[in-house]
């Protein structure tokens, strides 16, 4: 297997278990601290912008290779086995249905937030 190839298949698995976070979060089984991880993670992963704009060289991709996977993987390991178990079932077949990313606004809400605090202090500290 080529290296490429093995990138491409634990991005997939990452997309899955994004989806899997999202219906997580919202199973009644999954106990408070692991749905407030999988609510922050999901909501960061799946805001239509990121903290670090892609066009940023190396540093805008940071969080897409680095970021997300280590807290996808952290949030993950939270969840109870048979939530999670469900979770990526409702996931893979939302995944095969076709049925599209659902894209987080509290995530944007998030991002737009940090820009604004990070904005303000620099125009604090150079001012």
């Amino acid at each position: 297997m080529t290296i490429a190839a093995t990138l491409r298949g634990r991005a997939k698995l990452i997309k899955r278990d994004v989806l899997t976070l999202w219906f997580a979060m919202r199973h009644p089984a999954t106990p408070l601290a692991p749905k407030l991880l999988a609510a922050f993670t999901a909501a960061y992963a799946l805001s239509p912008i990121d903290l670090i704009p892609d066009f940023i060289p190396v540093l805008g991709l940071l969080d897409d290779v680095i970021l997300v996977p280590l807290m996808v993987a952290a949030t993950v390991k939270l969840v109870p086995e048979a939530v999670l178990t469900e979770c990526r079932a409702a996931a893979a077949a939302s995944i095969a249905a076709r049925e599209g990313k659902p894209t987080s606004w509290i995530g944007l809400g998030i991002v737009l937030f940090i820009w604004a605090v990070s904005a303000w202090l620099v125009w604090r500290v150079l001012a």
